[in-house]
Order: structure tokens, then sequence, then C-alpha cells
């Protein structure tokens, strides 16, 4: 009996192992055919970079040599291995419209986007997890019947809608914050606050409600098993019963619940960043497809991609390790 514990718990682990390495290659493949449509997508968008950059005005003989100059004369296989060797290699490489490396370009606007989607986080996190765990407990009630009703319509909102809204009420009437999110290089942390306030609020209304909306349904699912009605009769108090035997065993649906609602600041970024004239990276990539700079769109399209991939292998591999019978395979 006591020689079956290690080698039981080293199939589990080699079980667990396996498992993640497979979620890992699956990451790896999706992100090459999202770099494969990515590529095929941005190079089916209409005009050129070439005549974009010379006008209008150029001679076709000009913009035959301008494309042979940036390499666009060549066949589309041949660009996208290169492009994509480049990319492995960690050069996505020159901007066609400015004229200077990709890489430098996105490392001056990513820190920008990671702190606007930093504090969204801090805020949604905390905000969803109170609400759908307060909804859950009152099922049926009118605190419940409230908080669904609200999170609902948050939902039904379009965050160009909170955003317009916000900038009316607390820039035009109330002036109390900026209309666009500029921070000063020498302003304060307080600043930054300030500046950041609203493009937060409009990205975090609609993920809270998402968030909150999944995490109530994850709790409900959990409250109805034997082992919460057996805590109960022990007499376990709500929030105990709650903290400390439900959440733990809803934490898998409830991480995939995150990874789906923080993948919505991926796209939400787009609009708020464009609203409030934030020097991000989603703001980057509208103003790449309107210069016709693939290299550099194609860059901001991957980090997207990349990212929302990682949220969702992160929370699969989450969900796999909080599994008790993969744990105890």
């Amino acid at each position: 009996m006591s020689a079956a514990s290690p080698a039981t718990g080293q199939s589990g682990t080699t079980f667990l192992l396996t498992l993640i390495v497979r979620r890992l290659a699956s990451g790896l493949l999706t992100l090459f055919l999202v770099a494969l449509v990515v590529f095929i997508v941005s190079g089916l968008l209409p005009g050129d970079a070439a005549q974009e950059m010379l006008g209008q005005s150029a001679t076709p003989e000009a913009v035959a040599a301008l494309r042979q100059q940036m390499g666009l004369d060549q066949p589309a296989s041949i660009r996208f291995v290169r492009w994509l060797a480049g990319l492995l290699g960690g050069d996505p490489g020159f901007s066609m419209v400015a004229n200077m490396p990709v890489a430098d370009i996105i490392a001056s606007r990513l820190p920008n986007s990671l702190i606007l989607a930093g504090l969204s986080t801090l805020v949604a996190v905390p905000m969803a997890l109170t609400i759908g765990i307060a909804s859950a407990l009152r099922q049926g009630g009118r605190l419940d019947r409230a908080l669904n009703t609200a999170t609902l319509s948050m939902v039904a909102v379009p965050e160009f809608l909170i955003a317009t809204i916000a900038v009316l009420i607390f820039a035009v009437e109330l002036r109390w914050l900026p209309s666009i999110a500029l921070v000063p290089a020498s302003g304060t942390f307080l600043d930054l606050l300030r500046a950041l306030a609203m493009p937060v609020l409009s990205l975090s209304v609609i993920v809270v409600a998402q968030m909150a909306r999944m995490t109530r349904a994850a709790i409900i699912a959990q409250l109805g098993l034997p082992y919460v009605e057996m805590a109960r009769l022990k007499g376990v108090a709500p929030a105990r019963l709650v903290l400390v035997h439900v959440l733990p065993n809803a934490i898998a649906p409830i991480v995939n619940a995150m990874a789906l609602s923080l993948s919505y600041l991926l796209g939400g970024a787009v609009i708020v960043e464009t609203i409030f004239n934030y020097p991000g990276l989603a703001s980057l990539m509208v103003n790449a497809v309107t210069s016709r700079d693939m290299p550099l769109l194609q860059a901001c399209a991957m980090i997207f991609c990349g990212a929302y991939l990682l949220l969702v292998l992160v929370a699969d591999i989450v969900a796999i390790l909080a599994n008790p019978r993969l744990r105890n395979r």
C-alpha cells in the first residue's frame, strides 16, 4: 500500500505535465495559424503603402521603384517566411511610414497599453468577484435581481457610448477629469490616475458585468452540490462557506471567465484609446491601418492575438491544476 502512493503521485504529475505540454503545443500551433491569417488579411486590405507614402500624384515608375525597395514586389510566400523568421528572431520588421524599426515604435507604446490594461484589471476583477459572489448568495432575492438587471444593462451598452457619456459628464459638465488621456513626462502618479480614470471606467464597466455574471453562475453551480449542504449542516458561516469551500472548487470556470472578460480589453481598447486619444498600442494599430503600414499593422495584430492566446492558455493551465480529479489521478 505504501509503495503505491509515490507511483500514483508520479503518474498524476506526469499526466498533468502531459496535459500542460499539449496545451502549450496547441497554443503555438494556433499562434502560427493566426500569423498566417494576419499576413493574408493584411495583404487583402485596399491601398498600397508605397502609393500612400508618395501620394496620388506619384508616377507609376516611382511607385514601382519604392515597392521594389520595400520588398513588396516579392511573392507573398517569400515575404511571409521572412516576416515569420523575423518575428521568431525578435525583429518584426521596418515601418514603411515612420522609417524606423517596428520594435522601437511598439516599445514606446506598449507600456502605455499595459498600464491601462493593468489598472482596468485591478478595478474590474475585485468588483466582479464581489458582485458575482453577493448575487449568488442572494439568489432570487432583491439584491440578486437588482445586480442581474444592472449587469445585463451594462453588457448591452457599447464601450464607445460609455466613453462618450463619461466625457460629457466628467469632462464637459463637471470638469473633473481631462477629456484627453495624456500624462506629461513630469506628471505624478495622481496625474496618471486622473488622466486614465475615464478610459479605465469605460473599459471596466462591460468587463465587470461579464465577469460578474459568469462568476455568479459558477458559484451557483457549486452551491447545489452535496458537500455545500453538508457544510451548511455543520454550521459553517456563509462567508466562510463561499471563500473556503466553494470558491476553490469554482476557480476553474471563474478563471476562464476572467480570461475571456480580460481579453475583451484588447478589442475594447481600440475604441477607447481612439476616443481619448491615448497613445497606446490599439491606437497605433488604427494608424497603421490608415497609412497601410503593413509591418506595423501585422506586429500589433500579433501582439493582441498573442496576448489573447496567453490569457486562454493560462486559464486552461489553472483549470487543469485546480481540478482535483487530475491532481489525484
